[in-house]
């Protein structure tokens, strides 16, 4: 215990040593970096992919399912993916020292806010390798020093990853330290760097539910949460049903393993025995499993009851459940009781319904005839994401250079004092 809470420490003290440095880099030299970060991914593709296939073949032994393998497997075009995103946060404009709301006080003084870093940012997080690259990539553009914790299920992945990064970010001018990563993984390591709070300035954890209740029970460093997406489609009637299919299969079945994809379909009762059973047999060609409450099952014979707990559970598999609503007040009722405001979505050929599910559901994403899956930083535009936030605070939902920043005052003034 005392060599882990030694080497978290170390690693901690680096990166604190790293963010005063970086918070006063310039554009051009965290520009060139990334863009050797990206170089350098794309040159050791071999490298990165056979530490992964270690990770993957001990997944596969421990029996992991499905969906977990696919969220810790890397491939050709995943690392492709990897090297793009490097390469698009630095085509991205800097938030760092960016002045806005600039007024002149009656006494003459000019008074703005000015972007900042944070400072240093823990990251814990499982399963998903390409979070390495894009939390060091998020970080290292808003100026702050990143800390990395990995679960053991990738542990070679993430070493190899880091490696490359930090090695192609020092050569550009990056301080030691800027991207560390906590190689131990005992669980205990969770508990250690959530009360880092001397050299940590925020933790995201990014996990399962109890991932998430460990470090929120355990932090004395601020954290935002990543939490569970218990993510709903709601299909109204009047729809465009041939656009209702293709978002409803789209939510669910194109990465199931994510967080926000589609967990509960809920669909109006006037489309419940003509159009559902169409749509439940697309999806059971396309390998889902459903479960549906009493009227579904009516509707589609041979399907499997829903249960209680199916209506708040965050399968991340080719899960479903389904249930018939009587109309968008009872949608969006269901979802207040059972959803983890993360994201949902309306398809409707109704404006004004359309208008009522963005104000009144209260979700860090709400998406009116549109996937689920497009929750995302890549596709709202934000080049790559740090996660999901699903914490009221500064940042909510997809997290990008912005959300890592938080502002100071400055004050111009020209002798200015006070009477």
């Amino acid at each position: 215990m005392t060599d882990l809470i030694a080497h978290i420490t170390e690693k901690a003290r680096a990166a604190k040593t790293a963010a005063g440095l970086l918070a006063v880099l310039s554009t051009a030299v965290k520009n060139r970096a990334l863009r050797a970060m990206a170089d350098a991914v794309s040159a050791q593709a071999a490298d990165l992919l056979a530490a992964n296939a270690r990770d993957v073949e001990a997944a596969r032994r421990d029996g992991r399912n499905a969906a977990f393998v696919d969220r810790l497997t890397l491939t050709p075009l995943r690392i492709d993916e990897m090297a793009k995103g490097l390469r698009e946060v630095a085509d991205l404009p800097d938030p760092v020292g960016s002045i806005s709301s600039l007024t002149v006080r009656p006494n003459g003084m000019q008074v703005g806010r000015m972007r900042v870093p944070l400072g240093v940012i823990g990251i814990i997080y499982e399963s998903r390798p390409n979070v390495t690259a894009d939390s060091a990539a998020l970080c290292l553009k808003s100026g702050n020093a990143v800390l990395l914790r990995g679960g053991s299920e990738a542990v070679h992945s993430n070493r190899a990853i880091a490696t490359v990064l930090r090695e192609a970010a020092a050569k550009a001018g990056v301080p030691d330290g800027a991207i560390g990563l906590v190689e131990r993984t005992e669980r205990e390591g969770v508990r250690v760097m959530a009360t880092l709070d001397r050299y940590v300035d925020l933790i995201i954890p990014r996990g399962g539910e109890g991932l998430i209740q460990a470090v929120a029970r355990d932090a004395t460093v601020p954290i935002i949460k990543h939490d569970k997406g218990v993510c709903h489609v709601y299909v109204d009637h009047p729809a465009d049903l041939a656009m209702a299919e293709a978002v409803c299969v789209n939510a669910k079945v194109q990465r199931p393993g994510t967080c926000n994809a589609m967990e509960t379909l809920l669909v109006h009762e006037a489309l419940a025995d003509d159009w559902l059973p169409t749509l439940l047999a697309r999806l059971r060609r396309e390998g889902v499993e459903i479960r549906g409450c009493p009227r579904t099952r009516a509707a589609a014979p041979g399907i499997a009851e829903a249960t209680e707990a199916d209506w708040s559970a965050e399968y991340l598999d080719l899960i479903l459940a389904v249930k018939v609503v009587r109309d968008l007040d009872d949608a969006m009722a269901h979802i207040a009781r059972y959803g983890s405001q993360h994201t949902d979505a309306i398809v409707t050929s109704d404006y004004a319904r359309a208008h009522r599910f963005l104000r009144e559901v209260d979700s860090a994403a709400v998406l009116v005839n549109s996937s689920t899956r497009l929750h995302d930083g890549y596709q709202l535009g934000l080049g790559a994401e740090i996660g999901i936030s699903t914490t009221r605070i500064h940042a909510r939902g997809a997290m990008g250079l912005e959300e890592l920043t938080c502002s100071k005052f400055v004050v111009l003034g020209t002798g200015q004092v006070r009477d």
